[in-house]
């Protein structure tokens, strides 16, 4: 099996969808790119030779930039949700300390 075809199988059964998004977004910067350029030269040859290349490399590093934030995603514990105690512990911490660091202070002679 090619390496692309591996490459595109895996991350269809794993329910990664950063390659479909890739390819979607290759797409529509593809045509926006040419129809701007088109547009402000009025020449088709222009149009097309930079729809090519600055697309191009932009989408090879969307795909980058959503690969990290994908691993970014993964590592960073997301806050409970609907108020959990997870949720309040966490936005309570901050609130203790202030409030122990007050105490502190109006100790002070």
């Amino acid at each position: 099996m090619s390496a692309l075809k591996l490459f595109v199988h895996n991350h269809q059964n794993q329910g990664d969808n950063s390659l479909i998004k890739t390819m979607t977004f290759a797409l529509t910067h593809f045509t926006v790119a040419f129809t701007v350029v088109w547009l402000l030269t009025g020449d088709l040859l222009i149009g097309s030779l930079i729809a090519l290349v600055e697309p191009a490399i932009n989408t090879v590093a969307y795909f980058f930039h959503e690969r990290f934030w994908k691993r970014f995603e993964a590592k960073t514990p997301a806050p409970g949700i609907n108020g959990s105690s997870a949720t309040r512990t966490a936005l309570r911490a901050p609130v203790d300390n202030f409030r122990a660091n007050v105490k502190l202070v109006s100790q002070i002679p």
